[in-house]
């Protein structure tokens, strides 16, 4: 992971360069190009980057979780 400076430095040094995705990498030797259009995405929604990523929510719930354990139990399956 890249800390927030880092990304802010190369986005700023993406746009200095007219958006030229090799000249930024060969400068600064670190985001590959996909990363860097995403950064530059994000940045242009907001005018900055977000300084952490957004955990995401759980897929299954508690409770589905437990029926699923349930029905294995019941099945005589092994649960781990």
């Amino acid at each position: 992971m890249y800390s927030y400076e880092e990304r802010m430095r190369a986005v700023e040094l993406y746009i200095k360069l007219g958006k030229r995705l090799r000249a930024t990498i060969r400068e600064l030797g670190y985001p590959t190009k996909n990363a860097l259009k995403g950064w530059h995405r994000e940045y242009e929604r907001g005018q900055d980057l977000p300084t952490r990523s957004v955990p995401r929510a759980p897929k299954f719930s508690e409770a589905q979780k437990q029926v699923a354990l349930e029905h294995y139990a019941s099945q005589g399956r092994c649960i781990s």
